[in-house]
């Protein structure tokens, strides 16, 4: 059997690793092959951070880079489907397994069917309700395609059934992310939270706030809702500055950095005393500040699930999120908060009144990829 697996920015890095580990784990245990070609089409808009994911989780090289480059979401679908087409008509898979939500999913799965190649989505049902979200779009199109859904929660098989998916094609694996979670826990628990952030450090020489254990929060904001709005991002700076008072650890994205210039933020946070400015940070380096953190902010979704399995208290500044299984009324560590101030402020203080509280779903246990793959097999 030959089994395609694509990825294209780096959320599906962390998802693809065990995926891998579990097919070279089958072909030492098993008479029968699984041969494996991985894609890279090369979305991310950073090939040296794309390259240390790689390293940092020992994916192995990818057999195939589609190099797609940055772009609108048009022509990075677009520019995808032709080159994935190309390798799909050479290699005549079994198989296209596609993660995630990114638009190498939506491209990837849109060129196997139309190839007559099954397909496979690992992270299947997962939904916000938010078409104005282009991942929801992917997330949508590429499970009314594929084959086989692999879920991560129970949750996401409602949603499935809900738009009148056949239960056959529905398999219930768990969260392959907590995989790489659960095998990378040691190595990050090995780091000092000092070495962390003097290598980091976006400005160096600057005056570091002293960072104890379970006694800093750590931030990251990405989307436009958050940062494209002058009179939503500045309430959100002043607060962030003005009433956030343990020291606050941001691994700036490039578009929010951009945008605090923009909207003449950037002096203001420089010079903010609690702030600790840093580059975007790897795996093992967020896994380690989140692992001690008081409180989390975030507009990012993996992170949510982190969160929930790690206790950290998380303000999830969105309005809707695809992950509703880590919301506290869930039993998770999320809270949503959008990015209205007040609510934030009052979610703010309610977490720090709170005790971490780990939560693991059913089937996070690390073993989600051999599941997977177990799937696949089963339905080839």
């Amino acid at each position: 059997m030959k089994i395609i697996s694509v990825v294209g920015a780096r959320p599906n890095f962390m998802k693809i690793a065990p995926f891998i580990r579990a097919i070279e784990k089958h072909n030492r245990q098993s008479a029968v092959h699984v041969e494996h070609i991985l894609v890279h089409t090369g979305q991310h808009y950073d090939h040296q951070m794309s390259q240390t994911f790689f390293d940092a989780l020992n994916i192995p090289p990818a057999d195939i880079h589609l190099e797609v480059g940055s772009g609108t979401h048009a022509e990075q679908v677009g520019n995808t489907m032709i080159a994935f087409e190309k390798v799909v008509m050479s290699e005549k898979p079994d198989w296209v397994v596609v993660v995630g939500d990114v638009n190498a999913t939506l491209a990837c799965s849109v060129t196997a069917k139309k190839l007559h190649v099954k397909c496979c989505h690992i992270e299947a049902g997962l939904r916000s309700g938010d078409l104005t979200m282009p991942e929801e779009i992917n997330r949508l199109v590429t499970d009314r395609l594929s084959d086989l859904l692999l879920t991560p929660d129970t949750l996401s098989i409602e949603n499935l059934k809900g738009e009148g998916v056949p239960g056959e094609k529905i398999e219930f694996v768990g969260n392959i992310m907590i995989d790489t979670l659960e095998e990378q826990r040691a190595k990050a628990a090995g780091l000092k939270i000092e070495e962390v952030l003097k290598e980091n450090l976006l400005i160096q020489g600057s005056v570091l706030p002293a960072v104890e254990e379970e006694h800093y929060a750590v931030m990251t904001l990405h989307r436009p809702s958050n940062v494209d709005h002058r009179e939503i991002f500045t309430p959100l700076i002043d607060f962030l500055t003005g009433e956030v008072e343990m020291p606050l650890l941001w691994p700036i994205h490039p578009r929010a950095r951009k945008q605090l210039e923009i909207f003449g933020l950037w002096d203001k946070v420089v010079a903010a005393p609690n702030l600790v400015l840093m580059r975007p940070i790897g795996y093992h380096d967020m896994l380690r500040l989140n692992m001690n953190a008081r409180i989390f902010l975030t507009d990012s979704g993996g992170l949510q699930e982190e969160c929930t399995v790690l206790g950290t208290p998380c303000l999830t500044m969105r309005w809707n999120t695809e992950r509703p299984i880590t919301l506290s009324e869930h039993g998770g560590a999320s809270v949503l908060v959008g990015n209205n101030v007040e609510r934030i402020r009052e979610e703010y203080h309610n977490a720090l009144a709170k005790p971490r509280k780990p939560v693991r779903p059913e089937l996070w246990d690390g073993k989600t990829a051999e599941r997977c793959l177990a799937a696949i097999i089963k339905a080839s």
